[in-house]
């Protein structure tokens, strides 16, 4: 039986690697060397922070057989910039790193930044019930506009998300790649 709930810092290092699999490169880029080790320390640190784009206040969990092996991290995408400056000043003091890094989302959505499954639990439609959960706490109940990005690499996740009920709203270029701005809302 798959339970999702809100993650807590005690689950840090169980959903760091979870989440570096959905971004393994991005954090690589971030601190500037391909080293799985660091990637899941930097991670670890800001999954157990609070008020950080990572931390795990903005995190739902999914349980399976006494275990963490999946993760959905959303945030109001009005409050990006806030909530990335805590990890640009760790980037800077940490990895003597200054990025300047282009807006993933805005104001108007509440964005999801990563969604990962265990690789032992993948192909069980727990990713999907992950989305589901939060199309119904945050578009259904709330009201709310749920926006993320797929990349064009990736159409197999590009059509989960149609198949819920996302709608592509533009095309981006971000991170070095070209991604799908899609979204999911009431209206």
């Amino acid at each position: 039986m798959i339970r999702i709930r809100k993650a807590t810092p005690a689950d840090a290092t169980e959903i760091a690697p979870i989440m570096l699999s959905a971004m393994e490169d991005i954090i690589y880029y971030f601190i500037g060397k391909n080293d799985k080790k660091e990637a899941l320390d930097f991670l670890t640190r800001h999954i157990r922070r609070p008020s950080n784009q990572y931390s795990y206040e903005y995190i739902f969990v999914a349980e399976a057989d006494g275990q963490l092996v999946g993760q959905i991290c959303l945030y109001p995408g009005a409050d990006l910039q806030r909530l990335r400056h805590p990890v640009l000043l760790d980037l800077a003091s940490t990895y003597d790193r200054t990025l300047k890094l282009p807006a993933e989302t805005q104001s108007g959505e509440v964005y999801i930044d990563t969604i990962a499954v265990s690789p032992g639990y993948q192909g069980r439609g727990i990713g999907k019930m992950l989305l589901l959960y939060a199309v119904d706490l945050f578009v259904k109940r709330n009201q709310q506009v749920l926006g993320l990005l797929v990349n064009l690499d990736n159409p197999l996740a590009k059509k989960l998300y149609l198949n819920i009920g996302f709608t592509i709203v533009n095309r981006v270029h971000i991170f070095g790649a070209e991604m799908e701005h899609l979204q999911y809302s009431i209206g």
